[in-house]
C-alpha cells in the first residue's frame, strides 16, 4: 500500500465524492453515490456498473519499498528463469519448463487462453497471444520470434534463463478449478527456483519438464496426490490435436514464421507418437 501511496494514476474507475476511487469488488458492500467511470451519478441502485471491467492503474516502481536498488543499474542484473503463462482449463499443465532456448521460444510462441468457457478440444474458443505479447508488439511476431531465437544463438546457453510455462487454470470434469491459485502460486514458483539452482526435481515428458512426484510442497494445502497427477498430466492424444491447432495458428504468419519453429513443432509431435 506505501508503493501506491502517491503519484498514481487510476483509469476508467469511479470517484467518490471525497476524491478516493472505487470499483466493483473493491468493498464488500457498495458505496451510496459516485462518479461513474463515465461521469455519470451513480448509486448503489444503479444498474450500470461505476468502473469499467478493464480499470486499471500504474504507478512508478521506484516507490515500491522493497524494490531491488540495482533496478536501474544500466549493467543489469542476471536472470535466471522467464515465466509465460495462459489460461487453458485443460490439456496445458500446472508447470512445464522448455528444453532448451530454442525450445522456450517455441513455448512462449505458442501461448494462448481460452476467450471464455471452452469444452475439451474446442479450439476455436481458443486465442493464441505470443510471448503474452500481441497486444504490445508493433511488428510481425513472426520477426519476434527470430529475435528471441538470434538471442540464443548469439549467447552461452548456460547463462541464459531458463523458460517455463505456468497454468493456474486448470479444471476438473466439474468445471472446478484444480489449484487454489493465489498466493499458493510461489510453491510452484519454489521448483521453478529449484530447477534453477540443482534441476534435479522434474521428469521428461513430450512437451518439456515437469515436476517430478512430490517436487511440489503441498503440505497443509487442500489438494491431495490426486489432484496433482490431474494438474500434471500430459494426454498425449489431446496435445496432438493442440499441434494441429498449433499448425493452423503459424499459418498466420506465412514465410515470417522461422523454420526453427516449424522444427520444434515437427518435434513435438514426433514425441507425442
Amino acid at each position: 500500500m506505501e508503493t501506491m501511496s502517491k503519484n498514481s494514476i487510476f483509469t476508467n474507475v469511479a470517484l467518490s465524492p471525497e476524491d478516493d476511487v472505487w470499483w466493483e469488488g473493491m468493498t464488500k458492500d457498495k458505496p451510496k453515490k459516485l462518479l461513474s467511470w463515465l461521469k455519470k451519478d451513480w448509486t448503489s441502485e444503479s444498474k450500470e456498473v461505476a468502473a469499467h471491467p478493464n480499470s486499471r492503474y500504474t504507478i512508478p516502481a521506484s516507490q515500491c519499498p522493497t524494490i531491488d536498488p540495482a533496478w536501474e543499474d544500466p549493467k543489469g542484473v542476471p536472470i535466471s528463469a522467464i515465466l509465460f503463462g495462459g489460461r487453458r482449463e485443460n490439456i496445458v499443465p500446472l508447470v512445464y519448463e522448455a528444453f532448451n532456448w530454442q525450445h522456450g521460444t517455441f513455448v512462449g510462441s505458442i501461448v494462448s487462453s481460452e476467450v471464455t468457457a471452452a469444452s475439451q478440444g474446442n479450439f476455436e474458443k481458443v486465442r493464441h497471444d505470443p510471448f503474452a505479447m500481441l497486444p504490445f508488439c508493433g511488428y510481425n511476431m513472426g520477426k519476434y520470434f527470430a529475435h528471441w531465437l538470434k538471442i540464443g544463438k548469439s549467447n552461452d546457453e548456460k547463462k541464459l534463463p531458463k523458460i517455463f510455462h505456468v497454468n493456474w487454470f486448470r479444471k476438473d470434469a466439474n468445471g472446478k478449478f484444480l489449484w487454489p491459485g493465489f498466493g499458493d502460486n510461489i510453491r510452484v514458483i519454489k521448483w521453478v527456483f529449484e530447477q534453477c539452482d540443482v534441476n534435479a526435481y522434474s521428469v521428461q515428458t513430450p512437451i518439456g519438464l515437469l515436476p517430478a512426484k512430490d517436487a511440489i510442497d503441498i503440505s497443509n494445502l487442500n489438494v491431495d496426490s490426486l489432484t496433482m497427477d490431474d494438474l500434471l498430466t500430459v494426454d498425449r492424444n489431446e496435445w496432438k490435436k493442440e499441434v494441429e491447432n498449433i499448425r493452423e495458428y503459424y499459418k498466420i504468419f506465412g514465410s515470417d514464421i522461422p523454420v526453427e519453429l516449424s522444427e520444434e513443432l515437427n518435434a513435438l509431435e514426433k514425441r507425442l507418437m
